[in-house]
């Protein structure tokens, strides 16, 4: 496309003010600057650049210049002189009012386009849409669907949004070292979300990364959660709630890990399958503990330590931040009121599971 194909439409009245200019001197008026906008914001939707309306304003000055009256008629080099300030004054502001239009239409069409952005996001994590229909509007923000997909989720100290920093200093790290592959970074409720085929890999690990790295800007995420290889555009809705699902039982189980793997995890949601089951191994074995002084919590505490120490006691009293003597003191307690001995194999891996179901199930606070 030639700019002599769009003079005619979007110079405008410019000639004839150039004409004018030349003979008065005068600055555009407001209604003159308002039309120059409003043909900014037409070339903006056309598609042309700022530069090249920029470039076919300037074009048009240098062609007609020399036959403008003005300065055909000046008689003088100082008259020439100030009949060119003139002129290039108000080049200067047709061109800067040519530029507001533009950008506002560029911004209109990027809050429209992020609205579209932000619909087919929601549609796509809830499962809300056709999915059909969704399958063509992913590949319009360079997401296809026909393969499995991967879900990555970051959470940090702060809630991010789009325009957060590091959201994007991820995209371009993700962009410049992956380029365009099939890969969608966006945010939900707070969280990052990276969304990527299970033939890359490597792009989630990537994700992960700069989602810990922290910065002058950004802190970096407390905890990162991937979810598991699943087909179609189902399979992304089930891989991020499994994504979700393991960082709330992170925080519930109080996991020490900044990455977590849904893979890794998939023995808790068997045991909350039966909740009632559960609700009954919690109150049996571990319910006697509220009798003790200070309550159930000291104890749970120590039998969680003792589990994550491998029962060395050294290292359970070091975490715990008790001596020796006093982790044997608790141990013989919690034997002494459940009739179950952390030190039988047996025992211990019912009283484990009897206290990870305690922690799921939030007891003794939220109560049974």
């Amino acid at each position: 496309m030639q700019d002599d194909a769009i003079s005619d439409e979007f110079l405008g009245p410019y000639p004839e003010l150039l004409t004018e200019v030349s003979e008065t001197g005068r600055l555009p008026r407001r209604d003159e600057l308002d039309a120059f906008r409003e043909l900014g914001e037409r070339a903006a939707e056309r598609g042309y650049g700022l530069r090249r309306l920029a470039g076919l304003y300037i074009g048009s000055t240098r062609a007609l210049w020399g036959s403008l009256p003005g300065i055909a008629r000046s008689a003088t080099g100082a008259e020439r002189a100030r009949t060119g300030d003139a002129l290039l004054a108000a080049l200067d502001a047709a061109v800067a009012a040519l530029g507001e239009g533009h950008e506002r239409a560029l911004r209109f069409a990027m809050r429209q386009e992020e609205g579209e952005r932000r619909e087919f996001i929601d549609d796509l994590l809830y499962g809300r849409s056709d999915l059909g229909r969704l399958a063509e509007r992913a590949q319009r923000f360079g997401l296809r669907l026909a393969g499995a997909h991967a879900v990555a989720v970051a959470c940090g100290p702060e809630k991010y949004d789009d325009v957060h920093p590091k959201v994007r200093w991820i995209e371009r790290e993700l962009l410049g070292r992956f380029g365009e592959r099939d890969v969608l970074l966006s945010t939900k409720d707070g969280r990052l979300v990276c969304i990527a085929p299970s033939t890359e890999a490597t792009v989630l690990e990537a994700f992960a990364a700069h989602a810990q790295a922290g910065g002058p800007a950004y802190a970096p995420a407390r905890r990162v959660a991937f979810g598991r290889q699943h087909s179609g555009a189902s399979g992304v809705v089930r891989s991020y709630e499994e994504a979700l699902n393991a960082l709330d039982l992170a925080d519930r189980l109080g996991l020490d890990g900044v990455r977590l793997h849904a893979s890794e995890l998939l023995v808790f949601p068997v045991l909350l399958r039966d909740r009632e089951a559960m609700a009954d191994l919690v109150r049996t074995v571990l319910g006697p503990l509220t009798e003790a002084r200070g309550g159930a919590e000291p104890l749970l505490e120590t039998l969680s330590e003792c589990a994550a120490a491998g029962y060395v006691n050294a290292e359970a009293a070091r975490r715990l931040g008790v001596s020796v003597r006093t982790l044997s003191y608790r141990l013989e307690r919690i034997r002494s009121l459940t009739g179950y001995d952390p030190g039988d194999a047996l025992h211990r891996y019912t009283l484990e599971t009897a206290a990870m179901g305690a922690r799921l199930l939030n007891w003794p606070a939220d109560g049974l």
